[in-house]
C-alpha cells in the first residue's frame, strides 16, 4: 500500500516558482497533483471535494510561494498547506465522525484471509470503507505514513504533532483497521 517514493522536484524549478515563474509553478502542479489528490481523497472521502481542496491548496501555495524559506523542506511545506486545506474542509462540512463503519464481519474476514481476493476490487472497496471509518486524526496519520510513505520525522513537520502521538495514531489506526476488516490481531 506504500506509494513509491519519487525523487524531490528539481530545486531550480522551486527557485523559479518562488520568484514568480508561471511555467515553473505549472511544473510543480504537474509534479505533485496526483499525490495531492490521492491524499485529499483519503482524507475527505469525497472525490469532488478532494478535487476542490487540491485546487484550493495550489492557489494557497501560489500565493504563499514568495514567503517560502529555503530552510524548510519544500515538500513538507507543500503538504502542510494541503493538510491544512483538508482540515478546513473537514471542519467546514462537519465530517468529523468517530464512529466505526460496520463492515460485514464474515465478508471482511473472507476477503482478508483470501490472498487472491485481496487484490480484488472488493478488497480495495472494503479498505476504503474502513479508512473512512477511522477518526480524522488516525486516518490522516495512517495515510501520511502508509499511503504516501512519509517518515515520522516528516509527519511531525507536516502536522505539528509530536512523533510519539503520531506513532500512537498510526498504531490505533492499524488496530482499528484490523478489527474492522476481521484480520487477526498482531498486537
Amino acid at each position: 500500500m506504500v506509494a513509491p517514493r519519487r525523487d524531490p522536484i528539481d530545486r531550480s524549478v522551486v527557485a523559479r516558482a518562488v520568484v514568480g515563474d508561471e511555467a515553473a509553478f505549472t511544473e510543480l502542479v504537474q509534479w505533485y497533483h496526483a499525490r495531492f489528490l490521492r491524499f485529499a481523497r483519503h482524507m475527505l472521502r469525497d472525490d469532488a471535494e478532494a478535487d476542490d481542496v487540491v485546487q484550493e491548496a495550489f492557489i494557497r501555495i501560489y500565493r504563499a510561494l514568495p514567503n517560502y524559506q529555503e530552510q524548510e523542506r519544500f515538500e513538507s511545506w507543500l503538504f502542510r498547506i494541503l493538510a491544512n486545506c483538508c482540515r478546513t474542509a473537514l471542519s467546514r462540512s462537519r465530517r468529523r465522525s468517530d464512529h466505526l463503519v460496520s463492515l460485514g464481519a464474515r465478508e471482511a474476514r473472507d476477503v482478508y484471509q483470501s490472498p487472491e481476493l485481496r487484490n480484488d476490487a472488493a478488497w480495495h472497496s472494503l479498505l476504503r470503507t474502513a479508512l473512512a471509518g477511522l477518526p480524522h486524526d488516525q486516518r490522516e496519520a495512517f495515510v501520511l505514513h502508509y499511503v504516501d510513505g512519509h517518515s515520522y520525522e516528516t509527519m511531525v513537520t507536516l502536522t505539528g504533532v509530536r512523533q510519539s502521538a503520531l506513532k500512537m495514531r498510526v498504531k490505533r489506526a492499524c488496530d482499528r483497521l484490523r478489527h474492522m476488516l476481521g484480520a487477526p490481531d498482531h498486537g
